[in-house]
């Protein structure tokens, strides 16, 4: 007998629209993982993804422009993560 765990779908419509920005930098980087990676995440990691969205336009420029590095551990493995992406 399995057991079925229910979480409700992302609305990937929503989590497109959480990634504009209205900064390019940030929506080149966002858009495309979302289209291309977010669904091969883990669940905890897909959470931390949407955890990285919540956070201010200025701070994550920073973070991804390595002006800075972000203070919590999940969300800095997650930008190191996109920014590795990009890279390959």
């Amino acid at each position: 007998m399995s057991v079925e765990v229910n979480t409700p779908p992302v609305n990937k419509a929503r989590l497109k629209w959480a990634c504009r920005r209205g900064m390019l930098e940030l929506d080149v980087l966002f858009i495309p993982f979302v289209d291309e990676a977010y669904d091969d995440l883990t669940a905890e990691k897909q959470s931390i993804f949407e955890r990285l969205l919540t956070e201010q336009d200025p701070d994550l420029f920073s973070w991804f422009m390595g002006h800075k590095t972000c203070e919590d551990h999940e969300l800095n493995a997650m930008v190191q993560l996109i920014l590795n992406r990009v890279k390959v």
